[in-house]
């Protein structure tokens, strides 16, 4: 890793601190709620965060451009013209910000081609940043605390900690649940779920509902650079810049010695 890469990686660990210090200013009581053509939720937050975080990564890098979750439809149709661009969902997590449960997240990504090679996840209210670099590991860093390197641990299919979301779990995953009577669950929102298994406190995140590119970029980049992999249902690593900017279905983990949708499927591995 070149001192560039390091000097890009800290600015962009400092502006997504920076995004999430501007969605606390509208945490907690009455959240006023708008709501897009997709019935998804869109509060003063996500905008503010979108707008600092655009308008940062412009300055930073000006041939790069910019695609949030945010921006135009027509940006969004644009990128497909793009070899790199930053990728960016400047509050993941909107319903847990409304609701007040502290479980949201600011994702930053740079997308290379078809894969994210630096992804930068802040959680505002904890202060917890997490980054990782393609072929440089992940990191992270606890508010005013130096960075510390983390890892995934290898499966324990007796132990195992399955993470799955607060809203969106489905029946497939709830039937691998009841099946693995020695497993223990952590629900959570947001892109805080790939984090869990990157720094090795869970093993298996099997997401089956939609989610769009900017999910999910900037936590399989930590994820992947923590030693896990984030694949579709076929083993494909998940592709970014894709005609559709709907995710397919996946399966994030931390250890890719276990066959996790043998598992999920219940046929033995």
């Amino acid at each position: 890793m070149t001192k560039t890469d390091e000097a890009l990686v800290s600015a962009v660990c400092e502006l997504a601190r920076e995004a999430g210090r501007a969605t606390l200013q509208f945490y907690g009581g009455d959240v006023s709620v708008e709501r897009k053509g997709d019935d998804s939720p869109l509060t003063a937050a996500d905008k503010a965060s979108h707008t600092l975080i655009v308008e940062a990564l412009r300055r930073l890098t000006p041939d790069i451009p910019v695609l949030s979750e945010e921006s135009s439809e027509m940006d969004v149709a644009e990128r497909r013209k793009w070899s790199t661009f930053w990728l960016v969902d400047p509050l993941d997590g909107t319903k847990e910000f409304i609701k007040g449960t502290g479980e949201f997240t600011v994702n930053i990504a740079l997308v290379s081609g078809s894969e994210p090679v630096l992804g930068v996840v802040h959680v505002p209210v904890t202060g917890v940043t997490y980054w990782g670099r393609k072929g440089a590991g992940a990191f992270m860093a606890h508010s005013g605390q130096a960075p510390v390197a983390i890892r995934t641990r290898p499966a324990n299919l007796e132990r195992l900690v399955i993470v799955a979301s607060k809203d969106h779990a489905g029946p497939q995953v709830e039937a691998l649940l009841k099946r693995l009577t020695t497993a223990s669950t952590a629900n959570m929102g947001s892109s805080l779920k790939f984090c869990l298994v990157a720094e090795g406190k869970a093993d298996f995140y099997p997401r089956l509902q939609p989610t769009s590119e900017w999910d999910t970029a900037a936590a399989q980049c930590v994820l992947e650079a923590a030693g896990g992999a984030v694949t579709d249902t076929s083993g494909r690593p998940l592709a970014y810049n894709k005609e559709q900017i709907l995710n397919p279905s996946f399966l994030a983990f931390g250890d890719p010695r276990q066959d996790w949708l043998a598992l999920l499927e219940g046929r033995s591995a």
